[in-house]
């Protein structure tokens, strides 16, 4: 609605895991370097973990963007399956054709041929695990069986578990212990720091429309950081409303009463605007 009227492209704020909006923060560039250090030098197991919002899916498709035709990939975004459909869900993203019916033993042979054939091709192979804190015991250990596919001197399969805190929770228990000290990487992202956001800000609305008419004021920016506390989907949230209710008042400046407008929004209150 009001992409035009800011001379916009798109919408530069939506919450949606899009990789040509990724911001890299400082601790963005390091997860994104221990990612590719770890993938690249077969690590095995990697772990990135962050609170909700925090980029973590966007970060990973931007990794899976990188790679060439030397990388074969597999992105599980549900992983709430049973172990037969993991198994048949990781086959079937990494293109291998499948009989109409198998049992695990079969899939995890199948899977085990298509990466022995890969290696021959000196190609890696990623998998990557997204809302792994969802993950069964019995999910959790199927990957670790996945993960001993391995030759005397690499892995055969590199396997990213991304998720929210609980998942590293889950990882520290003692009844996963073979696992976790299977995991060369282990990464945890954190919210922006308040030094970040107005780059941030500016980072989407130039990707969005280079030649956008937006100011977004100091005590606005003051204000998007103390309701997000820098995690970047809550700054999407407040920074969409915000131009919509600056679209409405014919506003190009977005000041401080107008974030305010879009928080109380998105609680579902009415805030009284001061023009």
């Amino acid at each position: 609605m009001y992409t035009a009227f800011y001379k916009l492209k798109e919408n530069p704020f939506n919450v949606t895991s899009d990789p040509n909006f990724l911001y890299m923060s400082r601790r963005h560039r390091e997860a994104f370097s221990f990612l590719m250090y770890g993938i690249e030098n077969r690590k095995g197991f990697l772990e990135i973990t962050g609170e909700i919002g925090t980029g973590k899916t966007t970060l990973c498709k931007a990794i899976l963007n990188k790679f060439d035709e030397k990388v074969r990939t597999a992105f599980i975004i549900n992983p709430d399956l049973s172990e037969l459909q993991l198994l048949e869900s990781v086959a079937e993203d990494f293109g291998i054709e499948l009989p109409k019916r198998m049992n695990k033993l079969a899939l995890f042979r199948l899977i085990n041929k298509f990466l022995i054939h890969q290696l021959s091709l000196k190609n890696n192979v990623v998998l990557i695990i997204d809302e792994a804190q969802n993950l069964k015991s019995s999910l959790l250990e199927q990957i670790r069986l996945l993960s001993n596919l391995e030759t005397e001197k690499e892995k055969l399969i590199q396997i990213v578990l991304v998720g929210q805190p609980e998942l590293r929770d889950k990882l520290n228990s003692p009844s996963l212990a073979q696992l976790r000290q299977r995991i060369g990487i282990r990464y945890h992202i954190t919210p922006l720091e308040k030094s970040e956001v107005r780059e941030y800000i500016m980072h989407r609305l130039h990707i969005a429309g280079p030649e956008n008419q937006i100011t977004f004021l100091e005590d606005a920016i003051d204000e998007i950081y103390k309701f997000s506390e820098g995690v970047p989907r809550l700054i999407n949230m407040v920074c969409d409303r915000a131009l919509l209710f600056g679209f409405v008042l014919e506003k190009h400046d977005i000041n401080v009463d107008i974030v305010k407008r879009g928080i109380e929004e998105i609680k579902g209150r009415v805030y009284e605007y001061h023009q």
